[in-house]
């Protein structure tokens, strides 16, 4: 049997280690090595959390040895950052949930009512200017479309809005997990695209999303009725 990859799992923004538990508990039940890496979403910039990531890495992993990464929200642009930034890592397989790729709507509200609420994750990173994915990076994006959470108030607001300038939108466009829009995960470089019948938060407890992360983890794509599995 073929070893799997070690894992390492990256939380959002407001968020700590913890949260990302079910998460790689799932993973561990399939064989996978994980690890929770706790980063400071607040206080450090998209490149600090790259670089303690690397510190890290050099002291807990061979260099030799293949890693795949996982990272809800935020924590998906810290993967984008850090596989750019830091090139010498074997990198697996990676995916993302409920991460903005292309920019957070949501957080550029928030920047603009209350900057301390985002802290240093707005700038680099929320706000769409992540560096491009590496071509080399087998990328899984997963997005939610159930609209809960706190997010959901600005977000209805600003579709109130886009209504009232008569701005044509597709109903797929106002599409949103409560925090993120659908439009928002997608990134041309992404190898595989799956939305699911979950919100911003509630997909890292749902056992679905976790066996759609595994599939991909072990397969480059995501589970779908058509695959053999």
């Amino acid at each position: 049997m073929q070893q799997k990859n070690r894992v390492i799992l990256l939380h959002g923004l407001h968020q700590t280690a913890w949260i990302m538990r079910p998460l790689a508990k799932r993973l561990q039940k399939a064989g996978f090595n994980t690890h929770q890496y706790g980063y400071r979403s607040l206080r450090d910039s998209i490149n600090t959390n790259s670089a303690h990531l690397n510190a890290w890495l050099e002291k807990h992993h061979h260099p030799d040895q293949p890693v795949d990464l996982v990272g809800h929200s935020l924590g998906g642009l810290i993967v984008r950052d850090f596989v750019t930034q830091y090139p010498k890592w074997q990198i697996g397989r990676c995916v993302t949930l409920g991460t903005p790729h292309v920019g957070s709507i949501c957080a550029d509200y928030i920047w603009r009512l209350t900057p301390a609420m985002m802290g240093r994750s707005y700038i680099d990173a929320l706000d769409g200017t992540v560096a491009p994915l590496p071509e080399h990076i087998t990328l899984g994006v997963i997005a939610g479309n159930q609209p809960y959470g706190l997010g959901q108030l600005f977000l209805h607001y600003h579709n109130r809005k886009l209504h009232k300038l008569g701005k044509p939108l597709l109903k797929e466009q106002l599409v949103h997990d409560g925090t993120v829009y659908v439009a928002e995960t997608k990134i041309e470089t992404a190898s595989d695209h799956i939305v699911m019948p979950v919100s911003h938060t509630g997909m890292l407890v749902d056992k679905e999303v976790a066996e759609q992360t595994r599939y991909f983890l072990e397969h480059g794509q995501f589970k779908r009725e058509t695959l053999n599995n």
